[in-house]
């Protein structure tokens, strides 16, 4: 049975705040603070929990290997020669964000009847560019099921394809042909445009999508200016809800004009700038937040506890859940070493319309596994890194050895190794 599937990227070890992400205003902000990384992987575990709680199904990618001593070979690199901002990028824990780990095509939607997955290449920031390799050996791991999935290596290079984060789907129910929308970005401005319009379009054709059902949507200059470096930071869809920032597209009166063409039971929720300005929206994560569908039907928002504290934002949803709107509930959960980091709920996830059977087991969470993988996060996983310990062997052997022990610990041995 088609459902979806919310797949988590657990954090990893070296979660660090090296300010590495160009236009990520908070990975700015936070630039050489004592990041936290057992905290920040008990945050995204206790969320994990949460959705499994509350009935949704929930699945799990690793964190990558980190250092990545292969890439800084290839850069003719030790980890010792390396210079700090060299050494930072080798030691991101980014991948976390698994939105940004593939775009995702459901069944219903492509050509031949399967799930397609592209990952992303991520190529403009130079800490996430190295990170495709091993997403790309996960996702076959995963959906080794030629029958039921497809998995594609990124798009080539210099079109940048940052993944999911750019990319909604809307539909009658996720079993049902959705529109599948793309969401790109044009340079200027302060801040690079990830997202390359030919990206989104190759991803498109090779999934296979129906031109007619399949639409093209230019994210607006004001909402990368304010620090909206994925759309996920402006917009979200579920099933036929759009829920979107007003400032969130070029040409929003046109976007939802082809969407309603196309699914005439669509539901735009507009907030409107008047009542949450920008930079409200891109503090508070209020549409990174993960709009999910209850078993009873009903909508939900997964929101950090930064749109709680943002007396604009709060104000708005709560009268949203008061009146007759679509999402009828809010669930808040503590995820600020994310949040600080610049991402939230739905960054932290990849979001997969398949039959939960039809994937490899051992990324499908369990609560009885998310004990296990809590347990070995509190025996292994740094309390906290400093930017200045980014030059320590100590730290790197930790953060290698932490990693293997969670492979070990899911039976994912394959992925203990140099992937370069």
């Amino acid at each position: 049975m088609l459902t979806e599937i919310n797949f988590d990227g657990i954090v990893g070890p070296s979660h660090n705040y090296a300010g590495l992400s160009l236009g990520n205003l908070a990975s700015a902000r936070n630039f050489g603070k004592v990041s936290r990384p057992r905290d920040a992987a008990l945050q995204g575990l206790s969320k994990m929990r949460a959705n499994l709680e509350r009935g949704l199904a929930q699945g799990m990618f690793l964190p990558q290997r980190r250092p990545d001593e292969g890439w800084l070979h290839r850069l003719g690199a030790s980890l010792a020669e390396a210079g700090p901002a060299l050494r930072a990028n080798a030691l991101s824990a980014s991948s976390m964000w698994a939105a940004n780990a593939a775009t995702v095509s459901p069944a219903p939607d492509t050509a031949d009847g399967r799930c397609h997955l592209t990952a992303a290449n991520l190529v403009t920031m130079p800490h996430r560019s190295h990170e495709w390799r091993e997403t790309l050996c996960q996702l076959q791991l995963a959906f080794a099921d030629t029958a039921h999935f497809a998995v594609h290596a990124p798009v080539p290079p210099p079109f940048g394809d940052e993944g999911a984060a750019n990319h909604m789907r809307l539909c009658a129910d996720h079993a049902s042909p959705g529109v599948e929308v793309f969401v790109y970005g044009e340079a200027g401005g302060p801040f690079p445009a990830r997202q390359h319009r030919e990206a989104s379009a190759a991803v498109a054709r090779i999934h296979g999508l129906d031109p007619a059902r399949t639409m093209l949507a230019r994210q607006s200059g004001e909402a990368i200016a304010a620090g909206a470096f994925h759309n996920d930071v402006v917009a979200v869809a579920n099933e036929r809800v759009l829920f979107t920032h007003e400032q969130a597209f070029a040409d929003r009166e046109g976007l939802y004009a082809g969407l309603r063409d196309r699914l005439p039971e669509v539901e735009i929720v507009e907030v409107p700038a008047s009542a949450v300005s920008l930079a409200d929206a891109i503090a508070s994560y209020l549409f990174n937040a993960q709009l999910v569908t209850l078993p009873s039907g009903e909508m939900a928002l997964v929101l950090p506890g930064e749109a709680q504290e943002t007396p604009a934002v709060w104000a708005w949803l709560e009268a949203h859940v008061a009146g007759n709107g679509p999402i009828r509930h809010l669930f808040v959960h503590d995820l600020r070493e994310s949040m600080a980091n610049g991402g939230g709920p739905a960054c932290l996830r990849l979001r997969v319309v398949a039959d939960p059977a039809t994937v490899d087991p051992r990324f499908i969470a369990t609560p009885e596994k998310l004990d296990g993988i809590e347990a070995l996060v509190r025996a292994h996983w740094p309390e906290q890194i400093a930017v200045e310990d980014l030059a320590s062997p100590a730290l790197w052997r930790d953060c290698i050895a932490a990693r293997a022990a969670l492979c070990a610990r899911l039976d994912l041995r394959e992925l203990d190794r140099d992937f370069f």
